[in-house]
């Protein structure tokens, strides 16, 4: 691999410098003074990413897998039921989290390529007149599988029933890159990563919760320690940690949200998409398909690309790895194999997109596929011109 070239998988994505010399700082005493100028900005700059006014920010040492944990030990309690839709590998594999922790999981088939069915959701919601399922499990950004989910539809789908559960929402590859409305979708935990939307290294598990989800806590009995949001609350109200905090990402993280904030929310996503678009372009331009099967599940963050029936998608991530120097998402799970991915999310540029675009152009003609050299190139910045 070339550190002088971008990487193009969907996490962990590429790192402005000025992010890198924030990580990279000298060693500070957490139980300082100075370490409450590093945490509570950094928690106020997620609340507006996520954009909820009454929610509570929790930042933990690991990744978007803690984050997980953290929604569910927190507000669950062992035989609980849970709701989810399994429609790829990171939804399956928050299913699989939520059944070694005793839980008991509804699971929605959904084959890959597909959103979350918010009316299958509605209908299921409906027939519980119990109230047995106590949360909806959501992953809005299928990062497998290059899907996204309409989370304001799994919302409708439970208030057409007036359910009181809770929503969980992993958001691990879409916050901070495409839009998120914590509190218009009445999300009650959002769950993300330091090493996606946010430009940093993995590092930060990074959750928020609603007033509903901190009432949950009350009366949750799945075991936690590391990941208890109450001593984590203890922790911040004395300006500190309840074990010692990642300080360098943290300042990271709060150097993130002001430059998110600074090019304004809006721009960001905006940006998203219109370099998202100029690679659904090339997709096209090349004769191949996205793994997601509508343009209102593509997603503005990560796309998955099939290759032809036979070809093995594999060649070309390991190709570029190899001849170019350049990374790209294999397929994982179902997609194995079927799929190679584009990430286009966090610190990107048109520029940066089209030398990706190039690039796995060049290494599909190598490998012998039916691929015209600047086909897909032409064909994005046509689109990078005028957007």
């Amino acid at each position: 691999m070339s550190f002088q070239n971008p990487v193009f998988i969907p996490g962990p994505t590429n790192m402005p410098e000025v992010l890198r010399r924030a990580v990279d700082m000298p060693t500070l005493d957490h139980r300082s003074a100075a370490f409450a100028d590093i945490l509570h900005p950094a928690l106020k700059g997620v609340k507006q990413v996520v954009k909820t006014k009454t929610g509570e920010v929790f930042i933990f040492p690991s990744t978007g897998s803690g984050g997980w944990e953290t929604a569910i030990s927190n507000t669950l309690s062992a035989g609980d039921k849970v709701l989810a839709a399994r429609n790829g590998m990171f939804s399956k594999k928050w299913i699989d989290m939520c059944q070694r922790h005793g839980l008991e999981v509804e699971v929605v088939p959904v084959p890959w390529g597909e959103g979350i069915p918010a009316d299958r959701f509605a209908e299921i919601l409906a027939a519980d007149t119990g109230h047995r399922i106590k949360a909806v499990l959501a992953t809005h950004n299928e990062t497998a599988t290059g899907v996204v989910s309409d989370i304001a539809a799994v919302r409708v789908a439970m208030d057409a029933s007036d359910h009181p559960a809770l929503l969980l929402v992993d958001g691990v590859s879409s916050i901070g890159s495409m839009d998120f409305r914590m509190d218009e979708w009445r999300v009650d935990v959002a769950v993300t990563g330091s090493q996606k939307g946010f430009m940093l290294p993995a590092g930060l598990a990074i959750c928020a919760f609603s007033p509903k989800a901190m009432a949950a806590i009350k009366t949750a009995t799945l075991p936690r320690w590391f990941f208890d949001v109450r001593d984590m609350q203890v922790g911040y109200a004395a300006n500190g940690y309840p074990y010692t905090p990642p300080v360098g990402l943290l300042n990271g993280l709060k150097m993130a949200c002001d430059m998110l904030l600074a090019e304004g929310l809006e721009n960001v996503f905006a940006r998203h998409a219109r370099i998202a678009i100029g690679v659904r372009k090339a997709v096209v331009a090349w004769g191949l398909d996205l793994c997601a099967v509508s343009p209102d599940l593509y997603s503005n963050s990560v796309s998955a690309i099939k290759t032809p029936e036979g070809f093995d998608a594999n060649k070309i991530v390991t190709h570029a790895s190899t001849k170019y120097g350049v990374s790209y998402g294999a397929g994982l799970g179902e997609v194995a194999g079927k799929v190679f991915r584009i990430g286009h999310l966090g610190s990107l540029t048109d520029v940066m997109a089209l030398s990706g675009i190039a690039t796995v152009e060049m290494c599909m003609k190598d490998l012998g596929l039916d691929i015209s050299l600047g086909s897909g190139v032409a064909a994005a910045q046509e689109h990078y011109r005028t957007a």
